[in-house]
């Protein structure tokens, strides 16, 4: 039988600062910012804005739900290997569940007093589905087809509306016009998630998660990707004609360029050899994307304000 041996040069001290330190690396606060798209875009396309709620929008999205979730995940999964934005993530404790817990709680609360009830609401409701889709009792992950879902429409189209809803002040008008770019939202997602989950069949299976990315295979992962990405800009351009915005779609597409050709490059690589499936690259794509579309949508923000 093996025993822990505990360092005696390792002092109590040490030991909170490492647990601090650990829990904030395994909150993967820089990851959730390549989330930040779909708000940029928010932004860009309201009637409205309301400086104030916006940056309280952002602040509680980016900086309490999103690492909130991650955390939780991470918490609930306990990986041994590589996960989103963390090569080497360290074993959580049950502290990272009380921070978890305690961001949740506030940004609901402070998206009640500085925000609006119906933010909040749609804070409250995004929190519910993150946990339901890592908790053991739920475990929507393990579904491919259901797990696959929640993503994509809870950080798709729901954040899209979510963010509106926090940055203006005007009612949220299901419009055809914003039910376009909602499902472009969703279908954007639909095309990274699957890629997120390329580089870890092995480690989901030993959690006894079969996501969508192991079941399409790595050849059917770039082909699905490819075709959702394709529908995404269709949505896109319908939604920039409706508003008479056609200039945005021919930029959108000068920043997809950079994504397509890593993309392409990545998946004859991958078709070469299985090894290029790796985290590296996989970090690689989700950093190129995030930074041209981040890119493409603080420009849409500029020729608008």
């Amino acid at each position: 039988m093996s025993h822990t041996v505990k360092n005696s040069n390792e002092s109590p001290h040490h030991s909170l600062l490492m647990t601090v330190k650990n829990t904030i690396k395994l909150l993967r606060i820089p990851f959730s910012l390549l989330l930040m798209p779909v708000f940029l875009l928010a932004i860009g396309q309201a009637s409205q804005l309301n400086l104030k709620t916006t940056i309280w929008s952002f602040f509680i999205i980016h900086f309490l739900v999103y690492p909130a979730s991650n955390g939780y995940n991470s918490y609930i999964d306990r990986d041994e290997g590589s996960i989103g934005g963390l090569e080497k993530p360290p074993m959580p404790t049950e502290h990272l569940f009380y921070v978890t817990l305690m961001l949740d709680i506030l940004a609901v609360g402070l998206s009640l007093i500085f925000v609006k009830w119906l933010f909040s609401a749609s804070i409250f409701i995004y929190i519910i589905a993150s946990r339901m889709y890592s908790s053991k009792q739920i475990r929507l992950k393990k579904y491919p087809l259901l797990g696959f879902l929640t993503v994509v429409v809870f950080q798709g189209g729901f954040t899209f509306f979510m963010s509106t809803v926090g940055i203006s002040d005007l009612p949220f008008d299901l419009s055809y016009a914003n039910s376009l770019i909602m499902l472009a939202c969703s279908l954007q997602i639909a095309g990274a998630y699957p890629l997120t989950q390329i580089y870890q069949h092995q480690e989901d299976l030993k959690d006894g998660v079969i996501t969508l990315s192991y079941q399409l295979g790595y050849k059917g992962t770039f082909i699905f990707t490819a075709v959702m990405f394709a529908l995404c800009n269709v949505f896109y351009y319908f939604y920039f004609i409706q508003n008479n915005n056609s200039h945005l779609f021919y930029i959108l597409q000068v920043f997809f360029l950079p994504i397509v050709f890593y993309f392409l490059y990545w998946a004859i690589r991958v078709n070469k050899n299985k090894a290029e499936a790796s985290f590296k690259n996989t970090m690689r794509m989700n950093l190129i994307a995030a930074v041209c579309m981040n890119s493409c949508f603080l420009l849409f923000i500029y020729l608008k304000f």
